[in-house]
């Protein structure tokens, strides 16, 4: 059984990925001009990673017995490119932070399975935080 500090973190992980997944995809629908143009599939592409984190982390959450929350954390769309992949990034680089908490609570508690399943995200988080900044320029 999962201590009720590890499924907070899940839940919180699920607001979190509900967030982006809305927000990337707004973002892929929104946007505008020849760089959102180059931009626009990846976004999508990452939206739907999202989606599927935010689905398999509330699995996990269901098999504990908790429930999963349906509201997202504050989504923010922007109204440039430049104002979306700053916001991406800050984003990802949230996620990245509670991902590695959870990964220490997981294994602390001895959950290798929630822990495995958080650092295959954390992976995946780093890889967009990296699509972000090299869109970014950085």
């Amino acid at each position: 059984m999962a201590s009720r500090k590890l499924m907070d973190l899940m839940n919180k992980s699920i607001a979190r990925e509900i967030q982006v997944s809305i927000q990337y995809m707004w973002q892929h629908v929104l946007w505008k001009g020849v760089d959102g143009f180059a931009v626009k599939d990846e976004l999508k592409s990452i939206a739907i990673t999202e989606m599927k984190h935010a689905e398999e982390i509330a699995e996990r959450l269901a098999y504990f017995g908790g429930t999963p929350t349906t509201k997202p954390e504050p989504i923010f769309v922007g109204k440039t490119l430049k104002q979306m992949l700053r916001q991406d990034a800050k984003d990802e680089q949230g996620a990245i932070a509670l991902y590695k908490q959870a990964v220490d609570v997981a294994k602390k508690e001895g959950d290798h399975t929630t822990m495995r399943m958080f650092q295959r995200i954390l992976g995946e988080e780093e890889e967009h935080l990296d699509t972000f900044n090299g869109l970014l320029g950085k």
